[in-house]
Order: C-alpha cells, then structure tokens, then sequence
C-alpha cells in the first residue's frame, strides 16, 4: 500500500478522516471494513484539492498505478466534510480513449463500447472543459463527438488518462472554489473556507454479458420511514444475439408489471439486504446503497444517508433508537425542532405543480386552500357551509378573531412574524401569510389587486403556504398532518431529556384541551380579552365601554363575571394540578368597538343610542399611539372595576374547581407594568376581592401574582417589581417593539432590506436578539432574583416556541417558556436539545 500526504489508499487501517478528506472518503472506509465489495478507492484530502485548484497537481503517474486491470478507468466523486455543503457532480469512466474501446468492443460488443465512449466524450467535454452541449447533441458516434470536441478545443481529444484525471480533478477543484458554489454551501452553513476531498475510484461497469447492471437502493419508504425496498436498477442485457436490446429499467421487488431483481438475481437481492441491514447496524443510519452488478457479482460503490420527507426522519430517528442503535438523545438531536411543524399541519404537496402569485412572511406554516372571503362574516357564512375559505384582510385586528376560527387560512396585505394575524393563526394552528409583497387588499371592493395587476375577487380560489410565505394559484393539492407513535415517542423522549419547562399560551378550552395533549407543563398565558369577542360578549363588553361612570361600568361588568367565571372554571378543571397564568385585560379598549359604518350603525341600535353619540364617542376614544397608550395596568388602575371583575372571576372559579375536586392555584398577571406602585395598587384591590371571595365561599385557596415584563423600564428597575410578584413573565414580542422602536406590524415592509443589508443577523421579532433584548432579559432576572431568590422567570412571548430563544432561557436559568399550542412539540424538542448540548458542554469542560 502506497500512502503519501497528497493521497491516501483507503484500506480498513488508513488514516482517513472526515474532517480532512471528507464523508464520503470516511464512509466508503467504513464499508470497506465491513469487508463489502467495494472497489479500489483513493481518496485525495482537502489541502490537496486547494492546492490542484490553485495549480500544482498531485503526482498521478504514481496514483494511477494503484489501480490494475484491462481497461483502466476511474470515477471521481466530491466528499465534502458535510453531505449538506454538496460538491461538483461524478464524472465516471476516466480513462475511456481508442485503447479502452477497442478492448470493450473485443469483450462486450460494439454497442456497449460505442456507448460508454460517446457518453465519456460528452461529459468531458461538457462538464470538465465547459463546452456548450448544444454541438454535440446531434454527434451520435463516439468518432463524430470527437470530432466536435477538436473543432471546438482546436486539438486533439486527449488519449492519457493522466490528462484527463488531471483535467477532471482541475475542474472540480475549480467548481468548489467558484463564487456560486461558496455562496449556495455557506447558506448551508458551512464556513467560508470549508474544504473539498475527491475519491477516485476504480470503475465497476455491470456491463458484462449475463446478468449484469447498476441500480441504488435504500430500504426505507422515503415518505413514511416505513421498512421498504425502494430504488432502481438497470438491467443490461448482453450477449451476441441481444446486443440490439436496450437497457431497461428493472422493479426491485416482486412485481406484476415487470421483472425484478429479486426473481433474476436472489442471491444477489439477499445480498443487497443484508448489505442494507449491515450498513443500519454499523452505520447508525438508512443508508442509500449506489451498486452495480457483473455477470451476477455485486459492487458496492457508495453508501450516502438516505433521502427523506419530514415524517421519515422522525420515523427512522425513533426506530433506530427504538432498537438500540442509538441512544434516545442522539435520536433527538437528530430531528431538526422546525421538522415537528411539518407533522403538525397540512402541507403542500410535493409533487404538486405550483403557481407563484406572492410571496410575504411564513407567519404561521401549513397550507390551506379555499375561496377568497374578505371579512369575519363571510368566513364563519363559509363554514356554516363546509366550504372552505382564506380569510383576506389588509391587517386584522380583535374582531377578526371569530373570523379567523372559521377561516382555512389567513392572508394579509400588512404585518410580519409577531402581528396580530401572525400571532392569533399560531395559536389557533391556522395558515398564515402575512406581509405579501405587491398585494393590495380592498376590503371595500372585496378585491386583491397583485403584483403583475390581476385582480382577484369574493370567491376566487386560492392556496397559502405558511411554511414558506407563498401565496398560490387554485387550489393546490395538500397532506395531511400525521401524528403517530413516533412523534409521540419523541414527545415523551424529549420530557424525559430537558430541564426547563414549555408552557402554553391558551386563551380558550379548545387551546388548553390541545396544549394537554401535547403534555404541556401548565398554561403559561391566558389572555383574557379574546373571551370578550363572541358576539353575545362583546354586546356586553361594549355596554361597558359606554357606561357613564364607575357604577354604570359595574353594573355592565356584572353582567359579564359569570362567563368569565365559567371560562376560567373549564380552564382550571381542565388543567387540574397544572398551573394556569392568567392576563388581565391588555388591549385598548377601542379594539372592542367597530371601525366601519355598518358596524358603527349596529352599534347604535344595540346600544339604543344616537348614531352621532356613538361615532363621537369612537372617535373620542382614538389615541395617537394606542400600543403605548391606555392600556394594560393603566387600565386596571383608571378603571379599577374591570380588574376587579377578572380578578372575581378567577377566584370564584377557583372554588368551583376547587369543589369539583380539580387541584388549582391561579396565577394572575398584570400586563405593561413600568412600575413598582402599579404592581402595588392592583395587588391591594386583588388581594382584596380574594379576600372577600374566601370569605363569602368559605373555601381557602391560594394564589400567585406577577408581572409581564414588556417594557425596557421594567426589565431595568425589575429587583423591586419582584418585591410585590411572584413571578416576572418577559413578554418579548412588545419588549422588542419598544427596545427597537419597531412596529411589529409594520416592520415586514422593510426588514428583508435591513437583514439583506446586515442592519440585524435576523428578524428581531422572529429571532430573539439577544445581544439587545436579551440584556433586557438577563439583567431583569438577575435583578428580580437578587431580590426575591424564589421569583420565577419566564419567556411568554412568541419567541416562546423559538429553538434559539429556549436555548437562551436555559442559560439564562429561566424557569420555563410559554408559546401558542402547535409550536408546544417545536419547543420541547428544542428544551431537550439545548438540555442534550448543555450537559455535553458540560461533560466536555469537565474532562
């Protein structure tokens, strides 16, 4: 064995490593100790390919004479250190010149040699010396490709194989070097000098006469990761009287279309499983087996990890964990957080056509086709209809909630990853494309004007892709979710591997009924005001809004304390012995009041009060900035009798959860807290009704209070907040908004500029910043816990469901995160990550 540092034969013992000569080189070592019949094999490292593309070739005459035997002809095949990164394609038969085929019309025919050569020539020509392919698409002898080839180079095709290997090493080299090539593995990630090697490998034809051919194969169902032996293999026939025959495409299984593999060769079929069982085994992996046959011998040229859709990986993921290939963490870390989505919603069929017809913000994934509505209305008239429908708003606000329940999906003209439509379709599992570029939505003239100046009206079809931000034309065809023994044994792997806790953001019993079968560890935000739009409510509520003064406003908030009371009493039942955190009212109150004539009219008419009253009264209430206006604790402290309610509401519930034999003990937040004296003045009137309820009831029970830190001051001054709270709960989609001074809403018409310009690595409001926001969040942790060691810290934000973000709270020590329901799987197997990749920091620093 020959093995200097410019190239090294790959034998069991040889110092092959991946990180210097590559995966594939590594692979093709392991297989060959697996004594598989793998085919002489050199493998050239990293520097050595730097060094060809910048000129100086590595000794060939010596490499070339590794590899014996008539005709002597080679392959070179990429081995990057990631398959990710990708590498120039294969270029087979190097070698192939008058000698070769001269020698393979002698053994195997005129028609076999004829074809290789044409096939070599033109690959050469066109994908080693870059010619046009246009020239030698009409050559169909190897005699009139060469001639082209001469015509085009001005010399003679060349007849050394030396000259040619170096030509094909030259090129691919070259090609990993090139601009494009950098640019598409650094989106993979790979580092700007990752490195390439190249295995040059003795040809295995599968040419011969008798049963002879090439095929790849893999033995799992690449949509299902179910055992199956899936692949293809091209049988040649051979033989003096066949030659006229062509290649034909063989099944590899029994089959009533056609022969197989398994009926003309079963030794070598058994064989081929038994290579697959072997390669699950040692490998640790579904491996895709690249083999040829000759004369019924088998060769194994390559072995790469196996294609797959979402659901295999996590199938195959759990299988091999299941028996004992590999560890259950190592199966985690396997599934990418971002996979579970795919499981969870419907998606857009692969092999579906598709036309583009916008492109904007994957606000919520999933896919969803239906006919165009342009209000809540009309949406909750489709459903009554089973017709499905995309809701189309410009932005929506609270009374599209309803609206949005009924819809198949949403589509907004306005808005990024954290608006409203953005924000509601996540926790309700629900579409959604936010920001479309081009769009123009008119609610008035129910249209949506696009890009190029189509217009699409009231129950046009389309599809959305929230999983990529496009919106389709028609109806595209779509899969279902599946949600089967193997995302359940990662959901249960993932609770037994991470150390921080994933909460539920869940506003309604059907939330928290899907958040429990997720096995969420309590609900981490209840917010409140959405059990205010159900029509019967929301009368109600905007009594109240109208009412005179504090005894008018009392008199309509008694009329709304049972349905919270009711809501709040499913919620406890339903997540008995799990904490349930609960938001006192946050929005503006004019977000309960209509925006537009007719909506203002029915008003009127509820209210029984003059149509010119209730639009002065509307207009009144409009503020400037109302995100920072009257809202939140402001509220609570301007109109003490709203708080008051909830905070009956709960307590009562309390007790009839608590006589039902439920194990509760609420906690309350108090929203948009700047201040020490806001915390104060609400806990007092809370502390109040509570007492006042344990009286009345005679039940005792418990409770905790706390804040949502969402502003930068109460993150700075939250050591003494923590005096009054039990817990601080970051609410990171407005603490960034107000870090930033960025609308969330209105921040995706201009932040694809600002991240393609390096302005911010990513989108703060879909990306936890955590050189910013996240200073934000460590110092009010360390400044609420160096007041109140016991305080409990959380995320609640969207960024909630982030991997990045949770992995952050872990090191921050954050207690648990908290995010809409659908992201609950996302978030759990990023906590058991972070957890995974944490103690084996840990180990690491340790040893």
């Amino acid at each position: 064995m020959l093995d200097t540092p410019r190239f090294t034969e790959i034998t069991p013992t040889a110092d092959i490593k991946g990180e210097r000569h590559g995966k594939r080189a590594k692979c093709l070592q392991r297989l060959i100790r697996m004594e598989l019949p793998v085919p002489h094999t050199v493998a050239i490292p990293f520097d050595a390919v730097r060094d060809i593309a910048g000129g100086e070739m590595i000794d060939l005459s010596t490499l070339i004479s590794l590899f014996d035997g008539e005709p002597r002809l080679l392959s070179v095949r990429s081995s990057s250190e990631t398959p990710d990164w990708g590498g120039p394609g294969a270029v087979l038969n190097i070698g192939m010149n008058d000698h070769a085929h001269a020698w393979l019309s002698n053994t195997l025919g005129d028609t076999v040699a004829d074809k290789l050569y044409l096939r070599f020539i033109r690959s050469f020509a066109i994908e080693v010396m870059r010619l046009d392919e246009a020239p030698f698409e009409e050559a169909t002898t190897p005699a009139a490709a060469r001639a082209v080839f001469e015509e085009e180079m001005e010399e003679p095709f060349p007849q050394d194989i030396r000259d040619q290997l170096a030509a094909v090493l030259r090129a691919m080299a070259r090609a990993w070097e090139g601009t494009s090539a950098r640019l598409l593995r650094q989106a993979q990630g790979a580092p700007a000098d990752a490195g390439l090697g190249l295995v040059v490998q003795r040809m295995a034809q599968g040419m011969g006469p008798g049963q002879s051919g090439s095929g790849v194969v893999q033995f799992v169902d690449p949509a299902t990761g179910a055992p199956q032996v899936t692949g293809r293999y091209m049988g040649q026939a051979m033989g003096r009287e066949a030659l006229r025959a062509p290649d034909r495409a063989l099944y590899l299984t029994r089959d009533a279309r056609g022969p197989s593999l398994e009926e003309l060769l079963p030794e070598v079929y058994a064989e081929l499983l038994d290579v697959g069982a072997r390669c699950r085994t040692r490998l640790r992996e579904e491996m895709q087996v690249e083999f040829t046959i000759d004369q019924g011998r088998l060769a194994v040229l390559d072995a790469v990890r196996c294609p797959r859709e979402a659901r295999a990986g996590v199938a195959i993921a759990t299988a091999l964990a299941r028996d004992g290939i590999i560890p259950r963490s190592e199966a985690l870390l396997r599934i990418a957080p971002a996979t579970l989505s795919r499981l969870l919603h419907r998606q857009i069929d692969t092999d579906a056509p598709r036309t583009v017809l916008a492109r904007g913000v994957a606000a919520s994934p999933g896919a969803a086709s239906g006919r165009l509505v342009f209000d809540p209305a009309e949406a909750q008239a489709a459903l009554s209809r089973d017709e499905a429908c995309i809701l189309v708003r410009r932005e929506t606000s609270p009374d599209d909630v309803r609206g949005m329940h009924a819809a198949d999906g949403v589509l907004t003209e306005r808005g990024g990853t954290t608006s409203h439509a953005a924000v509601i379709a996540r926790g309700l599992g629900l579409p959604c494309v936010t920001g479309a570029t081009g769009l123009r939505v008119s609610g008035k003239d129910r249209t949506v004007t696009l890009a190029d100046g189509r217009v699409l009206g009231e129950g046009d079809s389309i599809t959305i892709d929230g999983s990529s931000g496009e919106v389709l034309d028609g109806l595209v065809p779509t899969q279902e979710p599946m949600l089967d023994d193997a995302f359940r044994d990662i959901m249960t792997w993932s609770d037994q591997a991470r150390d921080i806790g994933v909460r539920a953001n869940a506003d309604t019993v059907a939330d928290a009924t899907l958040a429990r079968g997720f096995g969420v560890d309590g609900i981490g935000l209840c917010r409140t005001e959405h059990m205010f739009f159900d029509p019967a409510r929301l009368t109600v509520m905007r009594e109240m809004i109208f009412a005179e003064g504090p005894s008018d406003r009392a008199a309509a908030l008694e009329r709304l304390l049972p349905m919270q009371r009711d809501d709040f009493t499913e919620l406890f039942t339903l997540m008995s012995g799990l904490p349930v955190c609960i938001r006192l009212l946050d929005p503006p109150l004019h977000e309960f009041l209509p925006s537009e004539g007719q909506g203002i009219s029915d008003l009127a008419a509820a209210l029984d009060r003059p149509l010119s009253e209730v639009k002065t009264r509307i207009a009144a209430m409009q503020e400037y900035n109302p995100m920072l206006g009257m809202r939140g604790v402001r509220l609570g402290i301007a109109m003490p009798e709203i708080y008051e309610m909830q905070a009956r509401a709960i307590f009562e519930a309390t007790v009839a959860a608590l006589d039902e034999g439920s194990v509760v003990t609420p906690e309350i937040m108090i929203p948009l807290v700047t201040a020490r004296r806001e915390v104060e003045l609400v806990k007092r009137r809370i502390d109040a009704i509570a007492a006042a309820v344990r009286e009345e009831s005679g039940t005792e029970f418990d409770y905790r209070l706390g804040v949502m830190v969402e502003t930068p001051r109460a993150a700075l001054r939250a050591g003494e907040i923590a005096e009054m709270a039990h817990f601080l709960s970051f609410g990171t989609n407005d603490l960034t908004q107000m870090t930033y001074g960025l609308s969330r809403d209105d921040a995706g018409r201009f932040m694809s500029a600002y991240v393609n310009e390096g302005v911010y690595p990513e989108d703060p409001f879909g990306t936890l910043d955590v050189d910013g926001v996240g200073e934000l969040l460590l110092l009010g942790a360390a400044r609420g816990r160096a007041v109140r060691p016991d305080v409990t810290v959380a995320l609640c934000g969207e960024h909630g469901g982030s991997p990045e973000s949770i992995a952050f709270c872990r090191l921050a020590g954050f207690d648990y995160v908290s995010c809409s329901p659908f992201r609950v799987p996302v978030a759990k197997l990023a906590a058991a990550h972070a957890t995974i990749l944490g103690s084996d920091a840990a180990d690491s620093r340790r040893s």
